[in-house]
């Protein structure tokens, strides 16, 4: 009971807390019993039907948080829309796992990995345990990865050296569009106008517009850390 009353009355979700590292623990059995299963069990129909019935609870609970803010809560189109990578990818998340098209695959798992991994890392939640907020940023940004991963382990997609730069260049474009949103609704999402308020690695990348040209020049070598694992399994 101690436990739960500390947890329901934690406002913030701090780096390294319990609310912090349970999500993550979790996903992780998960994700290695869905794929385990998968490949022993399922025919390539039931792993197609899985991963698309994972994608849309992904997707629908963004949309059902969402929705729940427009109905009872001050929604902000300046700051709540769905703008953001992570919450973008959630969105489009269905359609990837219903087409399956490799161009998509190309994009999304550096998007992903990339993005979903700091977020993961640094979480940025006002509200804790047992909020809709929190459970929706652990399903939206874990479930992400749960389904990439799904895809490299059980479809056995792999990414090319060419995925670098056309996942880098797909960037640019949902940069500029940004700015441009941003600049017609006076807002700052994917953070290109001040950095988030909470712990970030952006916090070691110096002030606006700094953070954002270290961001771009180191965006492509991420990209190549994380397809060097590819790399090296092709290899060998």
């Amino acid at each position: 009971m101690i436990l739960l009353e500390l947890l329901i009355v934690s406002s913030k979700v701090t780096i390294g807390s319990f609310q912090h590292i349970l999500p993550i623990l979790f996903t992780i059995v998960f994700t290695a019993f869905l794929i385990n299963y998968s490949r022993k069990n399922f025919t390539k129909l039931q792993q197609q039907k899985a991963i698309h019935y994972l994608g849309w609870f992904v997707s629908l609970t963004l949309i059902g948080f969402h929705l729940y803010r427009m109905l009872f809560d001050n929604y902000n189109f300046k700051t709540d829309l769905p703008l953001y990578l992570c919450s973008l990818m959630a969105l489009l998340i269905p359609f990837f796992t219903r087409y399956r098209k490799y161009w998509m695959f190309e994009i999304l798992l550096f998007w992903i990995i990339g993005g979903t991994l700091q977020a993961v890392i640094t979480p940025d939640i006002t509200d804790g345990f047992p909020s809709f907020d929190y459970f929706r940023y652990w399903v939206v940004h874990l479930g992400l990865l749960s389904v990439i991963f799904f895809y490299v382990f059980v479809f056995n997609m792999k990414p090319k050296l060419k995925s670098v730069f056309k996942s880098f260049l797909a960037l640019q474009i949902y940069v500029v569009i940004m700015i441009g949103l941003n600049y017609l609704l006076d807002a700052n999402y994917f953070y290109l106008n001040h950095k988030p308020k909470s712990a970030s690695v952006l916090d070691y990348f110096g002030e606006w517009p700094m953070y954002i040209i270290v961001v771009q020049l180191i965006v492509v070598p991420l990209f190549l850390l994380i397809y060097l694992p590819f790399y090296l399994t092709r290899k060998n």
